[in-house]
Order: structure tokens, then sequence, then C-alpha cells
């Protein structure tokens, strides 16, 4: 059982020391690996400015070395060159996956530079990267599916969703994406976490009550799960040592 856990490495603040930070986020990263197979690692969610995941990454691949970790590479404000490099860095570290997405615009002005997370996949698929590093675009929870052309020519190893809030939604994609990895994003339902849904439009509770249930379902659909906890680190934890470990 494949299940994941999506960390986003913490905001760079003016009045807080970022080493800190830092060691807060990989302490957590140390408790919560021991009740989970893979982690994953964001970058910049909401476009804010945190603390880069290649190099949490390096800490993590150091401390935990048997953890495997994918990571977010929004391309929306990045040159090529950008790209290349943080990719060459997640090879390097030993990362397991690199899932290309657009991302939130900027909150510190950093301006679009069109890049669009198809083409880049399709780019590093062209030159040999997808034999060292396996790559992954983000879907919609129910997309249509006539309009997803060109990430399906992209063929990537397969594709992250956005949150999911039935078994309904984890089935269409699984039907409708054959021969692609799916992985499918749960947001863990607690009272910590209902500014989360509330900002993804979310209703939590169709699942909440059977929350262990409902991942084993959508498990048993795509044979994988991320599970994001933006604001309840802690409740997460007991969960899965109580259900999953």
């Amino acid at each position: 059982m494949t299940i994941r856990y999506e960390a986003n490495p913490p905001k760079i603040l003016p009045d807080v020391d970022t080493n800190e930070s830092i060691e807060k986020f990989i302490e957590k990263i140390k408790i919560i690996s021991k009740k989970c197979d893979a982690i994953h690692l964001t970058e910049n969610v909401l476009g804010y400015q945190r603390v880069s995941p290649i190099e949490v990454g390096k800490i993590i691949r150091k401390e935990i070395p048997d953890i495997p970790i994918t990571v977010s590479l929004r391309v929306r404000d990045k040159s090529e060159k950008e790209i290349s490099e943080f990719v060459e860095n997640c090879i390097s570290i030993g990362f397991s996956g690199i899932l290309a997405l657009m991302g939130d615009p900027s909150q510190t002005g950093k301006p679009d530079l069109g890049q669009i997370p198809s083409t880049i996949v399709k780019r590093l698929k062209e030159q040999g990267i997808n034999s060292k590093i396996d790559l992954y675009l983000s879907i919609s929870n129910k997309p249509d599916f006539s309009k997803i052309r060109k990430k399906l020519e992209a063929n990537p190893k397969g594709f992250i969703t956005q949150v999911v809030q039935n078994l309904e939604q984890v089935q269409n994609l699984s039907d409708n994406l054959k021969g692609f990895s799916v992985i499918p994003i749960i947001l863990f339902p607690s009272e910590k976490n209902q500014k989360s849904a509330k900002f993804l439009n979310l209703d939590f509770s169709s699942y909440s009550q059977g929350f262990e249930e409902f991942v084993k379902k959508v498990h048993n659909i795509t044979g994988d799960v991320l599970i994001t906890s933006p604001s309840d680190f802690n409740g997460l934890n007991e969960f899965l040592e109580k259900s999953f470990s």
C-alpha cells in the first residue's frame, strides 16, 4: 500500500528564524515518515516564498535515506535554465519523481514567464530525463478529458490530482487515464483543515465519518494515495499511526 504525505516547506518570514523552521520541519518529517511510504514536497504553495524543496529534500535524503521523495516544480515563473537546474538537482539528490505544475501566482511580484507544464514534461522526456526520474503532471478532480490532449501527448509517468472528495471522481480518473499512474490527493478531514477545505471549495463531510475506509477504497482503485493536512500535522500523524502502522 502506498500512502504519501504532502509536506509544505516552511515559509520564509522576516521575523522568524528560517534555520529553526527547517529543523522543526525535518523533525516532523522524521516522525511521519515512520507511518507513511513516501513524502511529496511542495514548492511555494499559494505563491508565498518558502524554503526550497531542494534544500529540505537534501536534508531528508540524508536523515531518512530510504524514504522516496517526490517534489513539485512550479514552472510559472522559472526560466528554462532554472527548470533544468531544478531537475538536475532533483536527480543528483535522488528524488524519485517531479510533478510539473503551473503553480499559484507569485506573492513577491516575480513575473510569469509563460511556461506550460505539459510542454516542460514533453521537452524533458525528449532529453531522456524520464529514464532518471519519474515525471508527473497535475490534473483536475473532474477534468474535461476532451481538453487535456496536450497533457496526454506529453506522456508523463502519471497524474497527481487536485484534491478529490468522492470515489466517483477517483474512478472516473482511473477509467479515463489507463496506462498512467493516478495519485489522488485527499485532504485530511479535521476542524483545523476547515479553512483549507473552504479555500478549495471542498466538502469533506461526505467522507469524514469513514475516513479510513475512504482512503482504503481510493487506494483500491489507484494503488496510490497522497494525503495532505496543511494545518493539522498531529491529527494526521495520529490517524496514520492508528490506521496504517
